[in-house]
């Protein structure tokens, strides 16, 4: 690294010159807010708000978001930037569940295949919005059938005689399955068909895109963020604002937000609040530990995991009016209430919305403005998700693939695209409902009990929370101490629970999965939990002496657990350094070192804490 100017220089000592870091603090926090801004935050939470109690739904969501969410999501930041070290290598602090970040990585993996796929989806309906009159907006062209009825049609007959909507087929859902997924030459899930080649080519471009962005790691997505985490926001805000002025735009928003307090006696809607936290903020897929492994040492996550926390669901809220506003417009429009118009999942993105925009002025103006925020929208989830990818592996194996980054990124884009073909295919939506299903469902849940588990109970809380005061310089409240050791393991726990006992087979419009494809989903989200009691086995038999022993010693943090540069090795982990066998190991760190952190006060607090503990 060339530093261009003193501060840069400053920054870059606190780092590994071979691994990298942000180029600046602000490259971290919008890389985070990328993450967590996804996607589900159009699609998913402004349908879920109103089908639990529409405005009442605000009340469980914040409450989970303060019981799981903002712990977690300050757990996995705090662990990533006090090690310097990625979800795999991380599990120095205890190796009997390093299985938990090969959980991990499996999860990641999975999910980035399916996710581009949407992405490829988004770069498909961006193209055919640069038309003069949008492909979707009218009937009557090769992939149309004789239920297709526009909604032309159905303003003109509302001075004259009604028609019955309920058999008919919108002309824009025709398009998607029809003609952007053929899946008409598809008998389901066991019948792929052909490979669409203009889906194949727009997914080579979504992973070219990806891969182009994360080329030199943070150094360089961390500057494609500054575009793709902040302009969603200004789309977002034009949609608003041209949601609203709508006739019929305050149906749709009063249906969105009308509080019916009612819901909230009823277990499903507390589920579906922390479902959403969980999924949206996305903790447990190790981007977020990803992210802060580069940060500087003393970097304020504190502040930062409120920022990004309530950011996320100030953003939920918004994109819930800017939808709302136009499906009410819709409703009018169509003469329909607006729960008939309303739909989550890619439904929303691909079918209701699409239609929507046809009824507007400017039509392909404003759906290109639609799908170019869900592909900046996606594409900082995706740089997050091959990030993680990349570091867990690299971590493993410095010395072999740090100086070949570059090339090891492209095999993994190239191995995540070829897998990815079968999605292209006619019948490729199916198998990708199942990945949508099953890839972190039942076994993210798993994966991040076990990961808090781990942290508060084996590793120790007073540890843990020793190491953030090393690090930020004071301890975290009982509120998090609570959260870490009770309230959120208990809470993740039921939801687990819940979603084993509410299990319900995938399927997809009518279309409901054979029995072979549901035991493959099932196996899917069993491989991710199976990891874990496979990476203890392998922990166990590294270690010598009976049974317990291994346990014991494979519970234990290894020897060069801690703070990645030796500057920041204090406290407990001052003794792993040159001279530490003097009787003041701390002195000799600080006149090695002194003048490089202004953090030697907790260094001493943090010293005087364990000489009185080890004298009890």
């Amino acid at each position: 690294m060339t530093p261009s100017d003193r501060d840069d220089a400053e920054l870059d000592m606190e780092y590994p010159e071979d691994r990298g870091n942000w180029s600046g603090k602000l490259d971290f926090l919008l890389s985070c807010i990328g993450y967590c801004v996804g996607l589900g935050n159009v699609w998913r939470f402004p349908y879920r708000a109103y089908t639990n109690g529409g405005g009442a739904f605000l009340i469980p969501y914040f409450i989970m978001l303060a019981i799981c969410g903002i712990p977690l999501f300050f757990m996995e930041l705090s662990l990533g930037q006090f090690s310097s070290l990625g979800p795999l290598a991380v599990w120095k602090f205890s190796p009997l569940f390093k299985g938990v970040g090969m959980g991990m990585l499996l999860i990641v993996a999975l999910v980035a295949i399916y996710y581009n796929m949407i992405i490829a989806y988004v770069l498909f309906y961006l193209f055919s919005s640069l038309t003069s009159s949008l492909p979707w907006e009218h009937c009557g062209n090769w992939w149309n059938t004789d239920l297709c009825l526009d909604h032309h049609v159905i303003r003109a007959s509302n001075s004259a005689l009604p028609i019955n909507i309920s058999s008919t087929v919108s002309p824009s859902e025709e398009y998607w399955s029809r003609y952007v997924l053929h899946m008409q030459g598809s008998s389901g899930i066991g019948d792929p068909g052909h490979i669409r080649w203009n889906l194949c080519l727009c997914l080579l471009l979504s992973w070219t895109i990806v891969y182009l962005c994360i080329l030199k790691g943070v150094k360089s997505s961390g500057k494609v963020v500054y575009f793709t985490a902040t302009f969603p926001y200004v789309i977002l805000v034009m949609l608003l604002v041209r949601g609203v002025t709508l006739d019929g735009a305050w149906i749709g928003i009063k249906f969105y937000l009308t509080p019916q307090f009612d819901h909230l006696l009823t277990s499903k809607v507390w589920i579906e609040a922390a479902l959403q936290i969980f999924y949206s903020l996305g903790v447990g897929f190790g981007g977020l530990l990803t992210f802060a492994s580069y940060n500087t040492f003393h970097q304020n996550i504190y502040r930062d995991t409120f920022i990004v926390t309530l950011g996320n669901a100030f953003t939920s809220i918004l994109a819930g009016f800017a939808i709302f506003s136009v499906l009410g417009y819709m409703s009018m429009e169509l003469g329909v209430p607006v729960d008939q118009v309303a739909k989550a999942g890619p439904g929303l993105a691909f079918v209701v919305y699409p239609q929507a925009m046809t009824m507007l002025p400017l039509s392909p103006f404003w759906s290109f403005l639609f799908f170019f925020m869900l592909l900046t929208l996606g594409l900082d989830s995706q740089f997050a998700f091959m990030e993680t990818i990349v570091t867990a592996i690299t971590d493993e194996f410095p010395y072999y693939l740090r100086p070949k980054k570059a090339v090891f990124s492209a095999i993994i884009c190239v191995i995540l695209f070829l897998l990815g073909l079968i999605l292209t295919t006619e019948g490729g939506m199916y198998w990708l409902v199942l990945l949508d299903d099953y890839s972190a469902g039942f076994g993210l849940l798993v994966i991040v009990i076990t990961f808090c588990l781990a942290v508060s109970r084996i590793y120790g809380i007073k540890n843990f929370c020793r190491d953030i005061h090393m690090m930020l310089g004071f301890k975290p409240g009982f509120y998090f101490k609570a959260c870490w050791v009770f309230l959120t393991p208990v809470t993740l726990l039921c939801l687990l629970a819940y979603s084993i006992l509410k299990y319900q087979p995938s399927q997809y419009g009518n279309y409901q999965f054979p029995l072979w494809s549901e035991a493959l989903g099932i196996l899917m989200g069993l491989l991710s939990c199976m990891m874990i009691p496979i990476g203890m086995l392998v922990a166990i038999l590294k270690e010598e002496g009976s049974l317990w022993e291994r346990i014991r010693q494979a519970s234990k943090p290894a020897m060069d657990w801690g703070p990645s540069l030796e500057e920041n090795r204090t406290g407990l982990y001052v003794n792993t350094l040159a001279g530490s066998q003097s009787p003041k190991p701390l002195m000799v760190h600080m006149r090695k070192y002194g003048g490089i952190t202004s953090y030697e006060n907790t260094a001493v607090e943090v010293d005087k804490e364990i000489e009185e503990e080890s004298m009890m």
